[in-house]
């Protein structure tokens, strides 16, 4: 009988002390899980400590790296050994140099505050590195070796066959093109992202895609083959029908590097003896979309034994390698599928399938027709009052995908191209539509899902689903304005403004840290930053010849970069945008007269309320502000962020340069732009939003700053009149003074203009405009009406910092220190947001019930928070059922409404009675 009792007592204190050790999960390197083809020299790691228990820290790490799993433990390449550190996120390999193309494994253990034992070692991670240098390319551009039909431009298919003369041990494959491309080895798809090799600016950054290929191979002959497009490189993009923008003729440029298993190596070049020719897809445009003839479909061109011998040979050119970096952010990939909702009959009689939800892709579909006929799908994102496809705010894109069949049952989608949706009408069949077959797929960046807000209002809980939805079809590659019309590009307004929500709802360190490169690569001599990013508008004059910058829009350059330390506390961004950051800073100086900026052109606050025929019958009428006193506030903003950025890199001159230019910013401002008691010129929203936001008013007028500010909320019957630079700080500014009550009202209004009035009227993603569509389901301008437009979207930064309260901390950026001050109202009874931050799950979320607030925090290992808990006193507020004292917490403050206390990893239930 002892003996099973002993067993027993012996499997409890192994299950106890397996519970209490904390353990290390989710490996990232450079910010992603195992990537493949990086050329950081010094890659960043980054790991999460998993413990049930509270008040975890990291005292210690130790980190090893291997050239395989199985080397780890005997063979590490480099050992950090033990480092007494609490550091757990972008901590920076230092060993030695890096190979080109080699895999690396590695692992990491920790030690914590609660014990002297190390945790067991993780599971090992990967990271695979790209050519690292041009010197370790091999191959040749290639081109077709056909004359091109230069009208519609068909889509070339080049092709290569080789032999592997050994059994493979592993085979990368490094890709890249001028124009896009898709490639396919033995008949098999190579990797799943699409859109390859995305979009920079090209002439200064063109990106390499880098694949395992190693289970395409097979012994004996292999075949691959890769379909060109123009895509971004030659396709119209912009308006004035501008074209060949990098360039006139694609280009293919690839290397195979194949490892055998007994050690030796081969190299599959781009060269002289590729071949050329092509099949289906005749014509494939960003805007136009693609057309495919499956009767030119040339089956098995992919595969070794297909003959080709009536095929034309290549060109090779010598383009160089200067420009090409290895692929830093995650790719674009499929991600939702959706199928029709319904299957609607016109009032013109024809067919339009409704997929329910406003997203950027194209359809797959099945079909069996004739041979000869012609499918065409045409793509819209709304109907209009009549209940017929809106095409007229596509302006000149065609947004079309054509079919034409070589008969029999088919399996259809486009390659080249992508279309912002709805609805599709459907052309050319014969016989009912079966809604099975059409299937609409959303493309974007392979961004990870990180946040996620939900309340007790559904209406509210739409809004965050349309400010989704806007972010995924916007960010394909680039933060574009709107993913349907002929425009599709990277303006820089519309990411500075939503850059803190983006990254709450999604991971957008890396694809914001690709961007920024481009920013500072197109970046003027001057200093001045372009309004769109890759700087396609330049060319065509559309804003003159002359170099030169805007508030709010050329200064993503400066916000982006710190806002994406603060989120992920990434020191690199900022390192590597300083001198960008510092040009475009100098910019403002140098056309500052006398520390006011207050020539040139600006965008102002662009689409501010205006009062047009059928608008509401408000006391006060269009809400313009003056474009100059907005660029003074964002003058006084960059100052800031740069004063802050440059302390923090320890730049000291700098920093001490931009601290006395702020002050003599906002006194300029002060005289410029305000009354001696306070007044402002602009007597609108946004005039006082950005005024206080910035603290541009001496202290003692800024609260009747925030009464006139109420005021004018009022004259508007609680409407909001702000516009693009306006919105994102309307609501932090009355919660910052107090008013959070007025910012409730704001976001809870239904009619127009306000957030919910798009949610009433069918909205699935944010639109440009506050009434794209007017309250008679008739549409704004179609020159400028997007249905799909993430800006205005800005007020889910508010509603996770505010409603729920999960913050950042300047002091401890990435959430290392986190704050909880949720900010409960507007007759909502509860509210619950969570972040995957680098660190762990970051949690707040609220309830009201029976006139009990239940609040509930979950804060991860090794960070620490800040709670605010709304209450009156400590004495009415308990944790976990017992009192604060009783918990191990510590009041560590007071405020007007809430309790504070500051608290290790864990997850805390704080419940109060009086508020």
């Amino acid at each position: 009988m002892k003996r099973p009792l002993i067993l027993l007592a012996f499997f409890q204190l192994v299950t106890i002390w397996t519970f209490a050790q904390v353990t290390v999960q989710k490996l990232l390197t450079e910010n992603r899980v195992d990537p493949i083809g990086i050329d950081v020299p010094m890659p960043r790691l980054s790991w999460q400590l998993a413990s049930a228990k509270q008040n975890v820290r990291q005292t210690a790490y130790e980190v090893r790296v291997g050239t395989d799993a199985a080397s780890l433990a005997k063979g590490a390449i480099w050992q950090s050994g033990r480092v007494s550190s609490g550091q757990s996120v972008h901590v920076s390999y230092a060993g030695p140099g890096l190979q080109p193309g080699q895999r690396y494994s590695w692992q990491v253990r920790v030690w914590d505050n609660t014990t002297t034992k190390p945790s067991a070692w993780s599971s090992p991670a990967h990271w695979q590195t790209g050519l690292l240098t041009a010197a370790n390319w091999k191959a040749n551009w290639i081109q077709p070796g056909f004359a091109e039909d230069t009208i519609n431009q068909p889509s070339p298919m080049l092709r290569k066959v080789f032999t592997a003369t050994k059994k493979v041990k592993s085979a990368t494959l490094f890709m890249t093109a001028h124009g896009l491309y898709e490639a396919q080895i033995n008949g098999k798809r190579v990797g799943d992202a699409f859109l390859t090799p995305g979009w920079t600016s090209y002439n200064s950054h063109l990106q390499y895609q880098t694949y395992d290929v190693t289970d395409l191979l097979m012994p004996g002959q292999n075949a691959i083959g890769v379909t060109l497009a123009s895509g971004w490189y030659r396709g119209r993009l912009a308006w004035q029908n501008q074209r060949n923008i990098y360039g006139k003729d694609l280009a293919l440029l690839g290397q195979l590097a194949i490892t055998y298993t007994d050690g030796s190596t081969e190299i599959i070049l781009t060269d002289e003896s590729w071949k050329s020719a092509t099949g289906a897809v005749r014509m494939s445009e960003i805007y136009d979309g693609e057309l495919s003839d499956s009767r030119l479909a040339q089956p098995g061109w992919e595969m070794a034994g297909f003959a080709d011998g009536n095929w034309s040979g290549v060109i090779t050119k010598p383009f160089g390698y200067t420009n090409l970096v290895a692929a830093y952010n995650e790719p674009i990939r499929k991600h939702e599928a959706r199928q029709p909702v319904k299957v609607l009959t016109t009032p013109k009689g024809e067919t339009v399938l409704d997929f329910g939800q406003n997203l950027v892709g194209w359809v797959k579909f099945r079909i069996t027709g004739k041979a000869g006929d012609k499918v065409v799908l045409s793509h819209v994102e709304m109907l209009d009052k009549f209940g017929n496809p809106y095409f007229e705010n596509l302006r000149t894109a065609k947004a079309q995908a054509t079919y034409l069949l070589k008969g029999g049952a088919e399996t259809l989608e486009p390659h080249f191209t992508f279309f912002g949706f709805r609805y599709v009408r459907v052309e050319g069949l014969t016989g009912p539509v079966n809604p099975a077959d059409f299937t609409a797929i959303a493309l974007y960046s392979d961004m990870p899902k990180t946040g996620e807000f939900t309340t007790s209002n559904a209406l509210v809980n739409q809004l965050q689903s349309n400010i989704q939805w806007g972010q995924r079809g916007n960010f394909l590659d680039v933060p574009t304005d709107c993913p349907q019309r002929d425009e599709r590009l990277g303006w820089t307004g519309d990411a500075e403004v939503f850059s803190r929500t983006a990254a709450f709802n999604f991971g957008v360190n890396n694809f914001f840290a690709k961007w920024l490169k481009d920013v500072a690569a197109d970046q003027f001599s001057n200093g001045a930053v372009p309004f769109v990013i890759p700087d396609v508008l330049t060319k065509t004059g559309a804003f003159g010849r002359t170099p030169m910058g805007a508030a709010g829009w050329s200064d993503a350059s400066i916000i982006i970069p710190w806002n994406m330390y603060v989120s992920y506390g990434d020191r690199r961004v900022l390192e590597q945008q300083y001198a960008s950051m510092k040009a475009y800073e100098g910019y403002m100086e140098s056309v500052a007269k006398n520390d006011i900026w207050s020539e040139g052109f600006q965008f102002g606050d662009w689409l501010s309320f205006v009062d047009t025929e059928g608008s509401p019958a408000f006391e006060a009428k269009s809400a313009f502000t003056d474009v100059h006193l907005v660029a003074q506030c964002f003058y006084a903003y960059n100052t800031d962020l740069m004063r802050k950025a440059a302390t923090l890199l320890g730049k000291t001159e700098d920093a001490a340069h931009y601290a006395t230019l702020l002050e003599r910013i906002k006194t300029a401002f002060q005289n410029a732009y305000m009354t001696p008691n306070g007044r402002l010129i602009s007597d609108t929203q946004t005039a006082y939003v950005l005024a206080l936001q910035f603290d541009m008013l001496p202290e003692p007028l800024r609260p009747q700053a925030v009464g006139r500010l109420v005021e004018n909320i009022k004259k508007y019957k609680n409407h909001l009149t702000t516009g693009f630079l306006g919105t994102p700080f309307l609501c932090p500014v009355l919660s910052r003074f107090g008013r959070t009550d007025v910012a409730y009202d704001l976001l809870l209004q239904e009619t127009y203009p306000s957030w919910l009035y798009p949610v009433k009227m069918g909205a699935t993603t944010i639109w440009e405009r506050w009434d794209s569509m007017k309250p008679d389901s008739t549409f704004q301008s179609p020159s400028m009406t997007s249905f799909n437009h993430y800006a205005y979207g800005a007020v889910g930064d508010w509603m996770y910092r505010t409603i729920t309260g999960i913050d950042t901390d300047e002091a401890g950026p990435g959430y290392q220190h986190s704050i909880i001050k949720p900010q409960p109202g507007g007759k909502l009874t509860s509210a619950s947001a969570s972040l995957q931050t680098y660190y762990g799950l970051l949690r707040s979320a609220w309830k009201n019930e029976a006139g009990k607030l239940t609040l509930t925090v979950e804060v991860p290992a090794n960070t620490t928070a800040t709670i605010y808990v709304p209450a009156k006193n400590a004495d009415v507020v308990q944790v976990g059922g017992r009192s604060l004292a009783a918990a191990g917490l510590t009041v560590t403050g007071n405020e007007p409404g809430y309790v504070i206390t500051k608290t290790g990893s864990g997850i805390y239930t704080f419940t109060t009675t009086e508020r």
